[in-house]
This record gives structure tokens, C-alpha cells and sequence, in this order.
């Protein structure tokens, strides 16, 4: 039977990306990066790995910036691999084509070019919390692309970034990308694990008890048990007021901006992440029973009960959309 024990010491690797996206405030010019402004990844943009090593891909290439992962949770084949850059002086960079490569660690025939894709965490005015709006190291956007890994093991991964012009190599932080089979977490298929989650209702109408965002969001509605498996469900697993990854406050935003215009294709449901909401009591038996050894994620669950599409760490409004798409799909 899959575990379902959260390793609570996992969190720390998702905070390396704090690093990371929390400087998309700092950088720019003041008015955030537009999708349309950020240059495209081309494959004609950077070296097939045609057999050789990270080591020999990075040969005359300049040090670039620190390469910080969103993600845990990997395993053999398609997987999307989330991660901010920011420079040795922690300014982000979100401006730049970027593509991966991955080789199992020790040595051997890299692959690649993976070209990752700009996503911005950006919402419309009317959605964006007091808690995001106060917080300077709130995340704003992430580079997102789709690695694919063989067998189980730990793996290497080096980003290639083109910046004004030249090639440069980005190091991720942190140890290398560990690959399992059959993760803790509920995947793709798999039946949801049947929690219940607390309501409005069922704290006598004190938000506060159930939401750490500023103003509470409107996710408070529907009991997951009394959904799933009747209509689809969007559940997001995340704790704006203290999350370790400074990540949590903007994806909820996103959903809330997602509901807004698709609240009638599923039930949406926001669950904190701590007793309480206090960091000391440790998680809510919610967060146990989905094994989940970081913080946020977000669920699209088919009328079924079963996952259609997970996500880990930060996402956009439009990764948010496809994966609710999955499950009106199924």
C-alpha cells in the first residue's frame, strides 16, 4: 500500500525556490514581465546533446545564474520540472530562453535540449490578496519545462540560458533531482484519498480558522467529501500566510481568478496546510492523508474521484485551466 507519511524535512527543498521567485518583485522595470515581452526557447537556440556530458555541454561556456527548482516529487518518464533563476547578487531573471538537460549523476550521455517556458504568476487586480500585495518576496512567475527521465536514481540537471547574446550555464541549488517510483502523493489515475474539509459552515462562519489569506477567498464552500466523485474538483492544498516558499499566497490567487470564470465546471476547494494554522501543531490530517512532503499543490480530480492533474510548487492561471481541463476530460 502507498505510503502516506509527509516527510515533513522535504519542505526545505521547495524554499529554494524562494530564493529564486521571490526576487521577480526586486527585478524589472516596476510593472512585471509580460508574456509577451519574454523571448521564446528555440531549439535552434542552443546544443543537441548528441551523446556528450553536463560536463562537456558546460565546456567554455561562462558561469550563469543559480538554477532553483519548485519540485520534489519525480519519477520515470514526463514530468514538469518548475524553477526560478536569479543571479549571484539574488536578482531574478525572467527574461531569457532557457532550455535543460539531464543526466544521471556520476557521469554519462546527457539529454536534451528540454526548452523551458516563461509562466507568470501575475493575476487581474480585483484577485490579488492584501497578503500578496504586502509581501515583497511574493513569487510572480517561474520557468516551467518537461523533463523526462529514465530509471529510478538521482539525476543532474544543468540549464543552459542565453543572456544578451551568450550561452551560460545555470547550476541548480541544491542536491541533485531524486526519481522514484511511486511517490507518496497521489498521481495521475489514482483514486483521491476521501478527506473531508472544514467550511464556512462547519467553523460557525469564522473564516479565519480555515484560511490565512487577507481577505479569505471564497473556497470555503464545499466539503471535499460530500464532491468528490459526484462532480469535478479543483482542491488546493496551500497556506498564503505561512507558506515556507513564499508561493502559496499567489497560486491561491490564481484559483480564486480561475473560479471567478469557471466556478461552474468544478467545486473549488482551498485547504490549509497547518493545525490551526499554526506552523508548531504540525499538518492538518488532510495534508497526511494526501502524503505531501511540500507545499503548494493543487489537484483537478475527474467526477470519478480520480486525478486528472496534479501540480507541484508554483503555477500559472493558465497551467491551473489545463489541469481542469484534464478533468472534465475524463
Amino acid at each position: 500500500m502507498r505510503s502516506r507519511t509527509v516527510r515533513q524535512g522535504a519542505v526545505s527543498l521547495v524554499t529554494l525556490l524562494a530564493l529564486a521567485l521571490g526576487l521577480v518583485a526586486c527585478g524589472g522595470d516596476g510593472g512585471g514581465t509580460t508574456m509577451e515581452r519574454v523571448p521564446v526557447a528555440k531549439p535552434a537556440d542552443f546544443p543537441k546533446a548528441n551523446g556528450k556530458t553536463l560536463a562537456e555541454l558546460r565546456t567554455g561556456l561562462g558561469a550563469g545564474p543559480v538554477l532553483a527548482p519548485s519540485v520534489s516529487q519525480l519519477g520515470p518518464g514526463k514530468n514538469r520540472y518548475g524553477f526560478g533563476l536569479f543571479d549571484r547578487a539574488r536578482k531574478q531573471i525572467a527574461e531569457a530562453p532557457v532550455a535543460l538537460y539531464v543526466a544521471r549523476s556520476g557521469g554519462g550521455p546527457a539529454k536534451g535540449p528540454y526548452l523551458a517556458r516563461y509562466e507568470s504568476l501575475d493575476v487581474k487586480p480585483q484577485f490579488e490578496s492584501q497578503t500578496v500585495k504586502s509581501d515583497p518576496d511574493a513569487a510572480r512567475s517561474l520557468y516551467v519545462a518537461d523533463l523526462r527521465f529514465g530509471k529510478p536514481g538521482d539525476y543532474e540537471v544543468l540549464g543552459l540560458v542565453r543572456l544578451d547574446e551568450r550561452l551560460v550555464a545555470a547550476t541548480p541549488a541544491g542536491p541533485p533531482a531524486r526519481v522514484t517510483k511511486g511517490d507518496p502523493v497521489p498521481e495521475v489515475g489514482e483514486q483521491a484519498p476521501r478527506i473531508q474539509t472544514p467550511t464556512k459552515a462547519s467553523v460557525g462562519g469564522d473564516i479565519r480558522k480555515i484560511d490565512t489569506r487577507v481577505p479569505p477567498d471564497t473556497m470555503h464552500d464545499v466539503d471535499f467529501a460530500d464532491a468528490v466523485g459526484k462532480r469535478p474538483v479543483l482542491l488546493v492544498f496551500a497556506t498564503p500566510a505561512l507558506c515556507q516558499s513564499r508561493v502559496c499566497g499567489p497560486v491561491v490567487d490564481i484559483a480564486e481568478q480561475v473560479k471567478a470564470g469557471r466556478g461552474d465546471d468544478a467545486a473549488f476547494i482551498h485547504m490549509e496546510i497547518y493545525k490551526d494554522n499554526e506552523l508548531s501543531k504540525g499538518f492538518r490530517p488532510q495534508v497526511v492523508a494526501f502524503g505531501l512532503p511540500t507545499e503548494p499543490w493543487a489537484f483537478a480530480i475527474d467526477r470519478r474521484g480520480r486525478v486528472a492533474a496534479r501540480l507541484e510548487g508554483a503555477f500559472s492561471a493558465r497551467e491551473l485551466e489545463s489541469a481542469l481541463d484534464a478533468a472534465l476530460r475524463r
